[in-house]
């Protein structure tokens, strides 16, 4: 594996299976005392989540924040809307529904 490899996975957050909460390694868990920074490996083998108390083992990698979701392999296929982030899809599918209503709303202009 690449040295940049490895250090993207230090970034990576961890989402827990059982309740959804997201261990994000530049926040740290204010809870158990653990340092913002600490990658989700160097966490202690006795962590547990501060929602529902579920086991370290319990996570799944969900990637670093801010980047494209889905598998790569996919990110390829479609109008390129597979490449934008979740909030560059809130912004696209919120600003169509803004402009969806001005325009149905302009209609009552007309006379």
């Amino acid at each position: 594996m690449s040295e940049q490899a490895v250090e993207t996975q230090a970034l990576d957050r961890y989402e827990c299976r059982a309740c959804g909460y997201i261990y994000e390694p530049g926040k740290g868990d204010d809870s158990h005392n653990i340092a913002p920074g600490t990658p989700f490996a160097e966490l202690p083998t006795d962590w547990c989540c501060p929602v529902c108390t579920a086991k370290k083992t319990a996570f799944a990698n969900v990637g670093p924040a801010g980047t494209a979701s889905g598998f790569k392999e996919n990110l390829g296929f479609g109008l390129g809307v597979n490449k934008l982030t979740p909030g560059q899809k809130n912004i696209l599918i919120f600003g169509a529904l803004a402009l969806a209503f001005l325009f149905f709303l302009s209609l009552y202009g007309l006379q």
